[in-house]
């Protein structure tokens, strides 16, 4: 990420300096870490507030990451036997 902001600073018409380079791949870095950390995400009801700050004192005991569709089941029918049954209704 460094070596990216550093061959960025290079092709740009005004370089910056080498500190000014560092602060802004440290804010990069922050700002990552900040989207994929659970507990630094934004609470989805109040986005002022991070979801550690409404946990408090409470604790993460455990997780549970569902998958969209996961745990529904499609219903296998034969058509011959939907248009027998609806043949007979």
């Amino acid at each position: 990420l460094k070596a990216q902001a550093m061959e960025e600073n290079a092709q740009a018409a005004k370089p910056k300096p080498e500190n000014i380079i560092e602060k802004m791949v440290e804010g990069r870095l922050n700002k990552n870490l900040k989207e994929m950390c659970l507990v630094d995400q934004e609470f989805i009801k109040n986005p002022d507030e991070t979801v550690a700050k409404f946990l408090g004192e409470g604790k993460v005991l455990n997780m549970v990451r569902f998958q969209v569709g996961e745990g529904m089941e499609k219903r296998e029918e034969n058509f011959a036997e939907e248009v027998a049954a609806q043949m007979k209704a």
